[in-house]
């Protein structure tokens, strides 16, 4: 699925859906620069499971966990794991395979980690097109978000 959206209320949005819809037990990675909107995305996914506390990236945490919603949410920003052990050190399994819902920001830098099957969002910018569009593309290979109407 590719979205074309031209302001974060609609990047937020589409995060808000898929938290309405989305089944525990589901890893999310979310890649894309700085400032495309990643944490603009997981604020809606976290809206959408119920979760009115304020979440925001967490850079030097490696995760912040947020369980009042419907579903636990896992937000992991990995920019700055240099080593994928220290992903072993923080008990990475029990995030990625609970019941909960895990958002992992930078997925790439522990890309071996990733599970085959897991939700692959994108979120693209063209300064070409507006300071405010983004291209967003979401792949679901196992259909794990076969409910959710985008």
């Amino acid at each position: 699925m590719i979205f074309n959206v031209n302001s974060p209320e609609e990047t937020y949005n589409i995060g808000r859906k898929i938290g309405e819809k989305i089944k525990g037990g589901r890893l999310i990675t979310l890649n894309g620069d700085l400032g495309v909107g990643k944490t603009v995305f997981t604020k809606g996914l976290g809206k959408g499971l119920g979760i009115d506390e304020d979440i925001s990236s967490p850079t030097f945490n490696i995760v912040n966990v947020y369980n009042e919603g419907r579903l636990d949410l896992f937000h992991f920003d990995v920019y700055r794991i240099d080593d994928v052990e220290e992903m072993y050190d923080i008990g990475y399994e029990d995030y990625f395979f609970g019941e909960g819902v895990a958002l992992v920001e930078w997925s790439s830098r522990i890309e071996e980690l990733i599970p085959n099957s897991h939700i692959s969002i994108v979120i693209e910018k063209d300064v070409n097109k507006g300071l405010n569009y983004r291209k967003i593309i979401i792949e679901d290979v196992d259909n794990l978000l076969e409910e959710v109407e985008l």
